[in-house]
């Protein structure tokens, strides 16, 4: 009896906080699902393992939350890790959820690379969109576009690097490029990296008018990609802080391994009454 009555707490606390946070996830898009992209910064690769690292985490914590994920594009590092890799979530909440991550995070250790066993600080950049929905209409014209065709690598399944199947399309206007390597057809993939494109066109023009809006009211962003939102410190102690929320836990291996809720959950509830930091970092 005693353990049908801890057992059904348990779930009613679970439930009243899946309620809170749908509560705060109130944003016109926030109920699509995610395409998210990880990139290493400077730093070869020690940075391009730290990229992996972080896209292992996602992974985790995507299988944690019963989301589906599914890798589009993914280029290997030369030496380990990887140099890009996007891939999309798909459930309920996933772009409100995984918003909380886009930014700069920050890696500091002792580089497994280095002979000399010395300490390395390491960045990557995760970028967050939501998958539109089709009556959002944004217009691509065909003469606005290059398509490149080559042949997959790295981890895209059995038919990797045997036909030239991967597209890879260049929004002239912007600059944007988008790849996707994952399906088996060519014309899969161009569907797959047009929607991609159209998710990160829809986002360049919601930062233009914001930025129209603050150059007008004066108003200060409240977080942009270049910010450090979080240190991950491996050594010479182990800490994991994240800089907007002030929010610290010393069980790396248990956040690397894919519980981002309590960072996720926290900047949610910080982002809702106003409180959310800028996410700069103090030096270590």
């Amino acid at each position: 009896m005693t353990g049908d009555l801890v057992r059904g707490l348990d779930e009613l606390e679970t439930a009243v906080e899946a309620a809170e946070i749908k509560k705060m996830l109130g944003g016109p898009h926030d109920r699509n699902n995610a395409i998210v992209t990880v990139h290493p910064g400077a730093g070869g690769t020690e940075s391009q393992d730290w990229a992996e690292m972080l896209l292992r985490m996602y992974f985790k914590w995507a299988e944690r939350r019963g989301f589906k994920r599914e890798v589009i594009e993914y280029q290997p590092g030369d030496e380990a890790g990887v140099k890009s890799a996007t891939f999309t979530l798909t459930g309920e909440y996933a772009f409100g959820l995984i918003t909380a991550e886009a930014g700069v995070h920050r890696l500091v250790r002792i580089s497994p690379f280095d002979q000399a066993a010395r300490r390395h600080t390491s960045f990557a950049s995760v970028f967050v969109w939501p998958e539109l929905d089709d009556d959002v209409d944004i217009e691509i014209e065909e003469k606005d576009l290059r398509i490149d065709t080559y042949r997959s690598s790295g981890a895209g399944g059995q038919h990797v690097n045997v036909t030239d199947s991967a597209v890879r399309l260049t929004h002239l206007p912007t600059g944007i490029v988008v790849s996707c390597q994952n399906e088996r057809s060519q014309q899969r993939n161009r569907d797959m990296a047009m929607r991609v494109l159209k998710a990160r066109l829809f986002d360049l023009k919601l930062k233009e008018q914001q930025a129209k809006l603050e150059q007008i009211t004066g108003a200060k962003k409240e977080i942009g990609f270049g910010s450090q939102i979080r240190s991950y410190v491996l050594q010479p102690y182990q800490m994991i802080k994240d800089h907007r929320t002030k929010l610290e836990v010393g069980d790396v291996n248990r956040v690397l391994d894919g519980d981002l809720d309590p960072f996720i959950k926290t900047y949610l509830m910080q982002k809702a009454s106003g409180t959310l930091g800028t996410g700069v970092a103090d030096e270590e």
